[in-house]
């Protein structure tokens, strides 16, 4: 693909090396074969520049140098190399793999070895792999796509381009919305962790009635786990990106747009609200609210609510708010 053609597709605008644009041939005609990071860029590749303090390395020419790279506007002639110009580079970036690599989709049709109910419901263009199978009285929209050895528990609700990798499981009567990526081994709707102690000391199990909802647009990682309400909900809403290894506690809400990294651990009935960033190995102790915009860095345990617009960086295991803790 032509350079000018790439960045057309994305929005950009393209410079050519030098402080003031000029090149004794036009750059728009170089033909990029694929993308790669700034250390490995060939002359073929396109790669991205988005932090300043990276900008010598795209000044060091050679048979290693990428032919073109996004900067921001502030950047701009600061690289050896052709410069699409964009207010987002890593954005833009990540739009650019996609227009090199697809991942494959199976061919529409359902396996013969899957096991699938007679009154489900599985809308238009799905792809059934192996051994999947879908219990009764599921309702599955328009091009799913099941690998091999997902399951479908009874009564849940999936809606349009659900993309679920092998062994993932979504348990009885959970819904899922639109555009949702379930990653490998990934359970929706797993029984929250509830019992109750006995007189002797032993536990009894509380049933875990309250489904699993996800809205749209959201993705979950590999062998991460949400768990169903005792009563109520659990809620993944609308965008909201879990990386793998993470546990969700029955009831829980994550808000619209949150990013939770991996080895996160949300007890029960924890509240995100929108755009909370969960940094790796974050803990949220149980009936918390976390409010819009705030940023949990790794490692930290909160156990107090947390207002709107904060951060909060562990120096200890435990960071309640007071003592050496920010």
């Amino acid at each position: 693909m032509k350079l000018r053609e790439i960045a057309s597709k994305l929005g950009c605008v393209l410079k050519a090396p030098g402080p003031d644009g000029a090149a004794s041939e036009n750059p728009g005609e170089k033909e990029i074969r694929g993308v790669a990071g700034l250390e490995t860029a060939g002359p073929d590749e396109i790669t991205f520049l988005a932090n300043s303090k990276y900008a010598p390395r795209c000044a060091r020419r050679g048979p290693g140098r990428s032919s073109s790279t996004k900067v921001f506007p502030t950047l701009e002639g600061r690289c050896a190399a052709a410069c699409l110009i964009s207010a987002n580079p890593y954005l833009s970036f990540a739009r650019a793999v996609g227009l090199f690599y697809q991942a494959p989709r199976p061919a529409a049709g359902i396996h013969a070895t899957a096991v699938i109910a007679a009154d489900a419901t599985i809308g238009e263009n799905a792809s059934i792999g192996a051994y999947v199978v879908v219990g009764p009285r599921v309702k599955i929209g328009r091009n799913a796509v099941l690998h091999p050895h997902v399951t479908i528990y009874e009564g849940a609700e999936i809606g349009d381009d659900f993309l679920a990798h092998s062994q993932a499981s979504v348990r009885e009567y959970c819904r899922i919305g639109n555009r949702v990526i379930l990653q490998n081994g990934v359970v929706v709707g797993g029984d929250g962790f509830g019992f109750a102690k006995r007189a002797d000391g032993s536990h009894e199990k509380i049933p875990q009635s309250g489904p699993t909802i996800v809205e749209d647009d959201v993705e979950i990682q590999s062998l991460t786990n949400i768990d169903r309400a005792t009563v109520g909900e659990t809620r993944i809403r609308r965008g909201a990106k879990i990386d793998s290894l993470v546990q969700v506690g029955h009831a829980c809400e994550v808000g619209e747009d949150n990013i939770i990294c991996s080895q996160v651990g949300l007890a029960g009935s924890s509240i995100l609200e929108k755009n909370v960033l969960l940094a790796g190995q974050a803990g949220i102790s149980g009936h918390l609210t976390i409010h819009d915009g705030a940023i949990v860095y790794a490692h930290a345990a909160l156990e107090a609510t947390w207002r709107r617009g904060r951060w909060w960086r562990a120096r200890r295991r435990s960071t309640r708010r007071r003592g050496g803790a920010r």
